[in-house]
Formats: C-alpha cells, sequence, structure tokens
C-alpha cells in the first residue's frame, strides 16, 4: 500500500512519503477542516446522483459533481452499532468487540479513534447526533449532543422540534461557535432516515416535506414476491424472521409500500435539506475550500427486496451503501467521477486520519480511500472483502452470517445453521438463484470458501 504522509511547515501541511501511483501536483496545502455526514438505514442507490431520479437530492448531488461518488461501498457487518464502531475505530467487529446492544468503545481496552487522534492533533472536534455506540466517549470531543430513536424532541415551549432540524441546529452551532484559529472536524449522525420502530407511522417527517413525492409512484421491487421470499434460507423464509415481521410493518400491501416509502423518501430529502445548510455555512465562512466532506451511511436497507424489511442479511441491498466525496485536493478536471472500487466502512477512520496529516495506528484495518481518486494509477486496491454479523437477541430472530464479496460472486456462510449459498452476481445481481449445489460451480466455490477462511482469519 501507499506509504504517503503530511508533515506540517509553517502552517502548511506538505506532502511527503513513497506513493505506487502518481498524485495530483497540489502537495502544499493548509491543514483540511473535515465534515464527516452519516446517513442511518440509507442504501447505495438511494440518491438522485446515484441513478434514482425520483429522488430530491440536490445538495448530496452537488457534493457529488464536484467531488467523486462511489458504486460499491459496503460496510463489513450490516447494523448501526457495529458498523458505527467501525467508522469510529477502522476496525472489524471481530476486532472491536462490540456486537450486543448497550456495549461502549469506553468499555473496550483500545483508545483510537479518528475523533481521538484528531483532537490530540489540535483539531477542535464535534459530534451532532446519534452515537449508537453506547456511551459517548465524550474525551473524544470539544462539542458533543447525542441524541437519539425519536423522529419528534418535546420543546419547553410545549412546542417540539424534528430530529432533522436538531441535527441542522447543532452542526451550525458548531460551526458558528468553533475557535478560528484552530482547524475542525464535525462529525454528523444523522438519525434520517431510520424508522421509529415503535410508531405505527414509522417514518415521521415534517409537515413542510408534504409536498415532496405525493403524486409520484415508487416501483416495487422485483424480487418483493412470495416467490422470492421462499427462496430465501428457510431460518430466514419464516414469519418469525425480524425482516419478515417489518416487512408485514411496512410493505405488505401495495398501498402501504407506497405510503412508507414516500415518508422514508422525505425524511432523505429532509436530511438532504440539512447537509445544503450546513455547506452553506462553510462556504459564508470562507473554509469550504479547505474543508473535505464525506457522507454515507451506517448500512443498507431493504426496501421489500426479497419479502424483507430493515437490513442484516449478507445481501446486496443491506451490504451497499452510498459514499459521497468533496476533497478540495481534488483537481477540477478530475471532479464528478464514478470509482466501483470496494471502500468498506473500515475505511473511514484511516482516510480522515490520514487527510489530517496524522499516522494511521497499526491496529486499524480499513485503508485510505483517498488514493483511488487522488492517485492517477493505483496499482493495488482490494478486490474482495470479508462481511460477518452477529446474532441479534437469538438465532430465530436474526441469525449470525458471514460472507465472501467479490464484485462478480458472493459466498454466504450462516453458522449457526452450517448453511451455504453462492451467487453469481454477473448474471444475477438481485441474488435470485443459490447455486451453491450447482454442477460444474464446485472449483469456483471451493476458491471462495479458501479465500473466506484467509479473509476471516485476517479480521479477527
Amino acid at each position: 500500500m501507499n506509504e504517503v504522509g503530511l508533515t506540517i511547515l509553517g502552517g502548511l501541511w506538505i506532502l511527503s512519503g513513497s506513493c505506487t501511483g502518481h498524485r495530483e501536483k497540489n502537495e502544499v496545502q493548509k491543514q483540511p477542516n473535515i465534515v464527516f455526514l452519516l446517513a442511518d438505514d440509507l442504501r447505495w442507490n438511494s440518491l438522485n446522483c446515484m441513478g434514482n431520479n425520483i429522488l430530491h437530492t440536490e445538495n448530496i448531488d452537488e457534493l457529488a459533481r464536484n467531488g467523486v461518488r462511489f458504486t460499491h461501498a459496503c460496510v463489513t457487518t450490516s447494523i448501526s452499532m457495529v458498523s458505527r464502531a467501525s467508522i469510529l475505530t477502522g476496525q472489524y467487529m471481530s476486532r472491536h468487540k462490540i456486537r450486543e446492544f448497550g456495549k461502549s468503545l469506553s468499555e473496550q481496552a483500545f483508545t483510537d479513534t479518528y475523533p481521538s487522534i484528531l483532537r490530540q492533533a489540535g483539531y477542535w472536534t464535534g459530534f451532532v447526533g446519534k452515537y449508537g455506540v453506547g456511551q459517548i466517549r465524550e474525551s473524544d470531543f470539544d462539542f458533543a449532543r447525542e441524541y437519539e430513536s425519536v423522529h419528534w424532541f418535546p420543546l419547553v415551549n410545549g412546542d417540539s422540534v424534528h430530529v432533522t432540524e436538531r441535527n441542522a441546529k447543532d452542526a451550525l452551532e458548531f460551526l458558528k461557535k468553533r475557535p478560528k484559529d484552530k482547524p475542525f472536524l464535525l462529525s454528523v449522525s444523522f438519525f434520517a432516515t431510520h424508522a421509529q420502530d415503535n410508531h405505527p407511522d414509522q417514518y415521521r417527517y415534517q409537515p413542510s416535506s408534504e409536498k415532496y413525492y405525493q403524486n409520484d409512484f415508487i416501483p416495487v421491487p422485483e424480487t418483493t414476491s412470495d416467490e422470492y421470499f421462499n427462496r430465501l434460507p428457510p431460518f430466514i423464509a419464516n414469519e418469525a424472521n425480524e425482516g419478515r415481521v417489518r416487512w408485514h410493518w411496512r410493505f405488505d400491501t401495495p398501498e402501504k409500500y407506497q405510503k412508507y416509502m414516500k415518508a422514508y423518501y422525505r425524511m432523505l430529502t429532509e436530511m438532504d435539506l440539512a447537509i445544503g445548510r450546513i455547506v452553506a455555512e462553510l462556504k459564508e465562512q470562507g473554509v469550504y475550500e479547505n474543508t473535505l466532506i464525506i457522507f454515507t451511511g451506517d448500512n443498507g436497507y431493504f426496501h421489500s427486496e426479497h419479502g424483507l424489511a430493515d437490513k442484516w442479511y449478507s445481501y446486496e441491498e443491506a451490504l451497499r451503501v452510498p459514499l459521497v466525496v468533496y476533497d478540495p485536493r481534488l483537481k477540477q478536471g478530475r471532479r464528478n467521477r464514478v470509482i466501483d472500487d470496494f471502500v468498506l466502512n473500515i475505511d473511514i477512520a484511516p482516510t480522515i486520519i490520514s487527510a489530517a496529516g496524522s499516522d494511521i495506528p497499526g491496529i486499524m484495518q480499513g485503508m485510505d480511500f483517498s488514493e483511488l481518486y487522488l492517485l492517477k494509477n493505483t496499482k493495488k486496491w482490494r478486490k474482495d472483502f470479508y462481511y460477518e454479523h452477529p446474532f441479534v437477541t437469538s438465532e430465530t430472530r436474526i441469525p449470525s452470517s458471514e460472507a465472501l464479496v467479490t464484485h462478480t460472486s458472493k459466498y454466504i456462510f450462516w453458522p449457526h445453521y452450517q448453511y451455504e449459498e453462492y451467487f453469481d452476481l454477473e448474471k444475477d445481481p438481485m441474488e435470485k438463484n443459490n447455486l451453491i449445489n450447482q454442477r460444474g460451480a464446485e472449483g469456483k466455490i471451493d476458491e471462495m470458501k479458501s479465500r473466506f477462511d484467509k479473509l476471516k482469519s485476517r479480521a479477527q
């Protein structure tokens, strides 16, 4: 991999080190500010700039036009608590050990997170929104506003404020009140587009958003039918499975599907508008051109594919998340690009740390993915990755799973049930047909299982 560092000299950051490729000739720059924007329960194609023309995501789309977007950004575990721990630490679940609700990073032996490292490097650090990994590590932040779980919060005057509006106001407060003599790191962790699971409306958007999507028809996925639900492993293709339970909450009639998908999209548009306000403040303060902005999601999401809702499982809808990056180091002629390489949630922390000019801790398992767009020639990058997921509550409700994922195929292993799946993603991108027992596929499957074992060992 590349060994690229930043050295401070007279208040400027000088690029140094050796590269496997050629970096743009933009080698002297001020220490960058960093804004990290994290959506909840948002999959890769839930953006207009990723091909969903129904959606109003103009501000995120604008970041993409001025930066880069990734088609194969994935999570190593598709559940919020684990993925957020992986984002903060740059580590697989197998290493950071956050696998149960209520577990906190502060209980673990390690201390390195991307905000702790940047704070030690002199950054003014802020966190807004859903932390999701137990009690927030306040020592990581100079400014912290942590809250989640509901869409509306009561105010002292008897009124209420929506969680996304609260996210926006707190982010703007951080930007307005920050010390102007320090670089800053702001992490905004939206609760949108997460459902409020205990509420019959599920996706409780703001009244001002009612105007969006009223006359739109949201296409129903091809694999939403009982035919494809029944093709799932038997321990998932039953009514006790949590993915099916929540499908009944949201999607089990055409009318319900339209209602809840439009509500979900309204919450997405509200988040996009909040991001627009944050970017506008960066421009107003004159720091936009020296601020790295990363937008992604904590896990993917089923919109009724396979007859399921929510996330958790090793299928494409749950694994893949949006990733849009605006990086002022990128020259104009190389912006508005689409990159197909695998980028993982464990890569976020190393990328932020590297951009700030600090050393990436050896315990981190991710890589600095900025080389994919800052280098003209990247000689080596991952071609596959290992996925892991714990059982949640019980193996009946949400079973544990593991997988090896490549661009062309996928091997899935359900350890509790000793059940295997194999999909040819080139011919079957919607994962309709499990080919694990197909004659002639044995060689490829054995090859993938060997690679699976190797990457699993590395993750642990």
